[in-house]
């Protein structure tokens, strides 16, 4: 049993379902950019909390794993010797090999 398929209801099938399928790619790009630009935002949210009451700076890690604080931060938030801070690290580099820091 052969059925004749009139090639112009053939061709309106294929741009339905090619339409279909191009709307469901727009529809999930739109959804991942919009799960994209949340988490950015709720990461500079949280950045921006961390840094309300606090410090961001950057230091280099010197011989045996010390860090420094500059001075103008240890004044802002009133630290002295002695004082137990939180530190919160995120790894931004590694230095090139052969450049001695000054």
């Amino acid at each position: 049993m052969s059925e004749n398929v009139d090639s112009g209801d053939a061709s309106e099938a294929f741009k339905k379902v090619f339409e279909k399928g191009t709307d469901a790619q727009r529809d999930f790009l739109n959804k991942f950019s919009t799960i994209q630009q949340d988490v950015v935002q709720n990461f500079f949210s949280m950045l921006q909390s961390l840094t309300y009451y606090n410090a961001m700076f950057k230091t280099t890690v010197q011989t045996g794993g010390r860090i420094s604080i500059p001075e103008a931060e240890r004044k802002a938030l009133r630290i002295e010797d002695g004082d137990l801070v939180q530190v919160i690290l995120i790894p931004i580099g590694k230095k090139p090999k052969g450049i001695n820091s000054k």
